[in-house]
Parts: structure tokens; C-alpha cells; sequence
């Protein structure tokens, strides 16, 4: 990350696992983020594209499962993830209302590398996800357009920066500035590593309830606002290299609610939100593992490489 300071600057630690080199989602080998900001006046907001892996994702896809803890949300995409198991273009973040550009975007960008989309092949599934920022921006300007998340998607890097940027431009958190935030831990198992990284846009929550590192802070400044009814949203998202199915990176996607709710948010009482979880393993765990330690739980056979395309046909060819 770049420039702003993080939680770890005012000596807070949050757990107890050892994080990555950047305690950023960038952590997991090949995942990339950029962002295009839009802050002009009242149009404050922005894209954020998290690239999962190198490469051409079409072609080479990487394993996904998807969680929504409550639906209401326009993000496009989840379906086929949900059906499918498998991810094949960059996750794009923004506002509400920016999901359609963002969306045709992403599908152009993916046709421009992939001639044979729509022809040879299948179509193309682009993952666009949202969060209302109309608090701080004029959502109904419409600013978002496709340059935006070409502009996102070409300066994405392992470095990035965090906060009041791209699409977390103009969300509210707690009653607070809310935005982009990553962080990621390491887990040690038969001498290997494994990273998970996770990468959140942050748009819910009332001040009272904030809750950092177990400590109530939210009750000593609820005065400095007026409590709001709570409308808020989170898009998380996930991404590891442990060697996991889909299958087992639903269980994965549905357990990151917990950490949500360590931040003093009571999920069950937000229903005007949109509360999505995507997880992604990257591709360079795809295919036989060889020597490599397998984590507790995971079969060495059931480690499959996701489908790819066969050229010149529009079927998807099974894992070897």
C-alpha cells in the first residue's frame, strides 16, 4: 500500500496470526488491485478492479464460490460463479448505479483478448459488484464510465493504495469514512505456507457499534453524529492459495460474516444492504500438487485444475 497510515501504525494488532509482507490481499502470489478515483465536487466515487491471477482469465480460469448474507444488491456475475465454481474475468468494484458501464466495460476489454468469445466459444460472465455511496456522492450523475475501469484495471499492482480510493471513494463505515481496506495472514502446515488475503469495500454500520480489537470505541464518540437507521452494505472479497475445491471455498466465503461481525455489525438487523462474500483461489494452484503439503481436509486428487476453453468449440473441456 501507499502513503496512509493503517490500523498497525497506532499500535493495534488485530489477532494473533502472522501476516503477509504488505498485510494486504496482494499478498496471495499474482493477485493485483487498481483503482480509478472520480472526486470532482459532488461526484466523489471511483472503480476498483482486484485481478485474481495472470494471465488470460478466460482462458485460464480460477476457482470462486460466492456467499450473500442479504441480497439486496445489484452486482452482476454471482450466478454463473454460484453454478459454475470458477471465475473468468478481473472482479470489478464501484457504486450502484455504476454496474452497468463497469460491466460493459469489463465484457469489451475481455473481448478485445479474446476474439473467439461469442464465436468459437462461450460467452464471457464479467463479475461486478456494488455499494450504494450516495451519501457522499451524487449517484444519480452517472459519472462512471468504461474508461474508468480500463483506467482501474491497467494500474493494478501488488502495491496499491487503501481507503478514500476507487470505488470506496464515497462510503461510509460505522458513521465514519468507510472505503477500501485489505489485510492478510499466513498459515503454516507440514513446513509449507499458505496466505489468505482479504479485500473489503466498506459502506455499513452504526457508530455506536464499532468495535476495534474487542474494545467498544464507538460508544465514547457516538455523540460526534446523529444514530442513523442502519442501510449499510460490504462487498468482501477473498483470495488464497491454499489448494481448496469450490466447494470448499463456499465454506470459506461463509465464514468471513464472522469477521464482519467482530467489528461490532449485527448482521441479521441490516436489510436494506447488499452483503456479498466472494472467495478465489489463484491459478497457480490449479492441477496436481506433487510433493507440496495438501492442508487437513483436502484430498491430493480432488485438487482439480478449473475448465478450460477448447478452441474452436463451445464446449469447456474437463479438468485433466
Amino acid at each position: 500500500m501507499t502513503s496512509s497510515q493503517r490500523i498497525e501504525d497506532y499500535g493495534i494488532r488485530i489477532g494473533r496470526m502472522p501476516k503477509g509482507l504488505r498485510n494486504t490481499i496482494a499478498d496471495v502470489p499474482g493477485v493485483a488491485v487498481g483503482h480509478c478515483t472520480l472526486a470532482d465536487g459532488p461526484v466523489q466515487t471511483g472503480v476498483t478492479a482486484v485481478i485474481p491471477a495472470p494471465g488470460n482469465l478466460f482462458r485460464e480460469k480460477v476457482m470462486a464460490a460466492c456467499h450473500v448474507i442479504n441480497g439486496f444488491g445489484k452486482s452482476c456475475g454471482i450466478v454463473q460463479i454460484e453454478e459454475m465454481g470458477t471465475l473468468e474475468t478481473p472482479i470489478l468494484l464501484t457504486n450502484t448505479f455504476g454496474v452497468g458501464a463497469a460491466s460493459e466495460a469489463l465484457v469489451r476489454s475481455m473481448l478485445a483478448a479474446n476474439p473467439d468469445i461469442g464465436r468459437e466459444t462461450g460467452t464471457v460472465n464479467p463479475a461486478v459488484f456494488e455499494c450504494n455511496d450516495g451519501f457522499l456522492n451524487d449517484i444519480r450523475a452517472l459519472p462512471v464510465r468504461g474508461e474508468h475501469v480500463l483506467r482501474a484495471i491497467a494500474s493494478a499492482g501488488a502495491d496499491f493504495e487503501e481507503g478514500a480510493v476507487g470505488a470506496g471513494r464515497g462510503m461510509s463505515c460505522y458513521q465514519l469514512k468507510g472505503g477500501i481496506g485489505s489485510a492478510s495472514r499466513i498459515a503454516e502446515y507440514g513446513g509449507a505456507s499458505f496466505t489468505l488475503g482479504a479485500l473489503v469495500l466498506s459502506n455499513f454500520g452504526q457508530m455506536e457499534d464499532l468495535t476495534v480489537d474487542g474494545r467498544k470505541v464507538g460508544a465514547s464518540i457516538f455523540g460526534i453524529a446523529p444514530p442513523e437507521d442502519e442501510q449499510g452494505s460490504i462487498i468482501a472479497l477473498l483470495a488464497t492459495d491454499v489448494p481448496l475445491t469450490e466447494r470448499q471455498l463456499k465454506r470459506v466465503a461463509r465464514r468471513a460474516s464472522v469477521g464482519i461481525t467482530r467489528t461490532g455489525a449485527f448482521i441479521v438487523v441490516m436489510p436494506l444492504s447488499s452483503n456479498l462474500l466472494v472467495v478465489v483461489r489463484r491459478a497457480g494452484q490449479c492441477g496436481p500438487l506433487g510433493s507440496r503439503p495438501v492442508p487437513a481436509g483436502v484430498s491430493r486428487d480432488c485438487v482439480c485444475q478449473a475448465p478450460s476453453v477448447v478452441p474452436g468449440s463451445r464446449r469447456r473441456s474437463p479438468p485433466p
